[in-house]
Order: C-alpha cells, then sequence, then structure tokens
C-alpha cells in the first residue's frame, strides 16, 4: 500500500474510532473540505468541529470498499451508517477524491448518495 493510502486508510480508521488526533494527522494545516451542496470547510479547526457532527450520535459505521490512486490523487469509496440524533440512520454510499501533498490531505471533495 503506498503512503498516500495509508494515509487514507489511517484518515478514516480515525472516523470510525472518533478519533480526533488520528484524522488531524493526516491534514495539512490548510485543508479544504468541500461536500457539494452540505458544507465547505477550511482549515483543521474547521474539520475538528465536523468530526462529530452534532446532528449525529457516536462514531460512524464505515466500510471501505476500494481505493485509487493517481499523481497524488486518492479515490476511495464505501459505505456509511451513523445513527441520526432525532430519530433514522443515515444509510449512504460515499466517493472521497483526496487531494495529497507530502503524504497528507490537502484537498477532499465528499460525494454521498443516500441508499
Amino acid at each position: 500500500m503506498t503512503e498516500n493510502k495509508k494515509t487514507v486508510q489511517q484518515y478514516i480508521e480515525g472516523f470510525i474510532s472518533s478519533d480526533h488526533e488520528k484524522i488531524l494527522a493526516c491534514l495539512t494545516d490548510d485543508i479544504v473540505w468541500y461536500m457539494p451542496g452540505i458544507f465547505h470547510l477550511t482549515g483543521k479547526e474547521a474539520v475538528d468541529k465536523e468530526i462529530e457532527n452534532d446532528n449525529f450520535e457516536g462514531s460512524p459505521t464505515i466500510k471501505l470498499i476500494r481505493m485509487t490512486e493517481e499523481n497524488n490523487i486518492v479515490v476511495a469509496e464505501g459505505s456509511v451508517q451513523s445513527k441520526i440524533k432525532v430519530g433514522g440512520l443515515l444509510d449512504a454510499l460515499f466517493c472521497d477524491v483526496f487531494q495529497m501533498e507530502n503524504g497528507k490531505i490537502k484537498q477532499l471533495t465528499t460525494y454521498q448518495m443516500n441508499k
């Protein structure tokens, strides 16, 4: 597994365990995380606040299906489930596009579709 893929794997494992330090260690200081139609975050502090989103309870269940890499871009596909505080369950598929810089995540675009 390449260094970039290992970083993405560590990032996802951090979300599974709600481990802020593990997640933030994978990011550049000027990280940009964009989820079309949902949010556009800049910087580690903004990402840190989104790790445990107020709309959800506990840690999510994330299953990584595949990762593909080319020229410092890693694409990760998978599924995510998370308990919604007001009731119900987020049950979605995702495709994350990670732009890497020196083994860290510099930019992330998340595409998500509910099942």
